[in-house]
């Protein structure tokens, strides 16, 4: 799962919202939003049908595996707090999550094969894990090579990014910093996050 190659477009249409971002995935999302495959009767989906598909548009949005998304839900259900909040939260903070939403990458997928070829360093340190935590006060940067900086100037001058208060980017300079921790209000997958706990629960 935390590489997915196969048809995004039909994982997009499957689960009914946009977690695969780039041009060609949209643009078949925009033209068949209906569900793949050849009888796609509308069908109210069961308890435990409805659990697994919010449970893989995370894996699936985020890029994570099956023992990634446990070791988060195993991580927050020991804190005190909205369960499902929690959750999306730790999601949020993930390096290639941030570079995405600062706007240094066009997609998630783009931003965490960035990190894994160790082009960013978090305050000062070649830092090669998309799954890495920020903290608030953390500043990542570009590795200062000619070819990386040409490269994701290009790269921000076309990203949108997704404007958030707990992140501050600087394309200029290529500079991110982690202002604070993200909120309710910041996360970016509308996914109703106390149906994965519950079903991850059982």
């Amino acid at each position: 799962m935390a590489r997915y190659t196969g048809a995004k477009a039909r994982v997009n249409r499957r689960l009914g919202t946009l977690v695969y971002e780039d041009a060609g995935s949209a643009r078949a999302f925009d033209r068949r939003p209906s569900p793949p495959g050849m009888h796609t009767r509308p069908r109210r989906p069961s308890n435990y049908g409805q659990g697994l598909q919010e449970k893989q548009k995370i894996k699936h949005y985020y890029g994570i595996g099956e023992r990634q998304l446990r070791r988060y839900f195993n991580n927050v259900t020991r804190k005190k707090g909205n369960t499902g909040e929690l959750l999306l939260l730790s999601c949020e903070r993930r390096l290639d999550n941030v570079v995405r939403r600062a706007g240094f990458a066009l997609t998630r997928p783009q931003a965490r094969q960035g990190v894994v070829h160790g082009h960013f360093l978090v305050n000062g340190v070649r830092t090669n894990k998309p799954s890495y935590q920020v903290r608030p006060g953390d500043v990542i940067t570009v590795r200062r090579r000619n070819n990386l900086l040409k490269m994701y100037q290009g790269v921000s001058s076309l990203a949108t990014g997704e404007p958030c208060d707990w992140l501050g980017s600087d394309p200029e300079t290529l500079r991110i910093t982690v202002q604070g921790n993200p909120g309710a209000s910041d996360i970016s997958l509308p996914v109703d996050g106390n149906t994965v706990v519950e079903f991850m629960s059982r």
